[in-house]
């Protein structure tokens, strides 16, 4: 890897942490019931959108995050086997959970995208 290209990849790691960290910080000050990560995504894509972060800048880092996803799921796979009792202890709530919140997301998503096809 090139220097300059090395230089680009860890500055847009470091964006990428920022973010994460700023959304924790958000969470953290004002109680909301949302993941940290998640508050982060929100505020980087309204920065990218908004043209504060140059897509370029958060590019190679990013790719290499999604060429390397599945190894970022090791830890919750071993997580499962660690509270498998726990889970067989109380799949009915995980179940009925895991339903509900898809069929919210599956009507949401639904109705935003028939609202935006001027469908709905």
């Amino acid at each position: 890897m090139k220097p300059r290209s090395l230089l680009v990849f860890l500055a847009g790691l470091a964006v990428l942490l920022a973010f994460l960290y700023a959304g924790e910080w958000v969470v953290r000050a004002t109680g909301v019931p949302v993941p940290g990560s998640v508050v982060g995504m929100v505020l980087l894509t309204l920065a990218l959108r908004l043209g504060i972060v140059p897509l370029a800048l958060v590019r190679s880092a990013a790719d290499l995050l999604l060429r390397h996803m599945g190894l970022l799921f090791v830890p919750p796979g071993v997580g499962l086997m660690l509270y498998g009792g726990l889970l067989r202890a109380q799949w009915l709530p995980i179940a009925g959970a895991s339903v509900c919140g898809t069929l919210a997301v599956l009507l949401v998503v639904g109705s935003l995208q028939q609202r935006q096809e001027g469908d709905g």
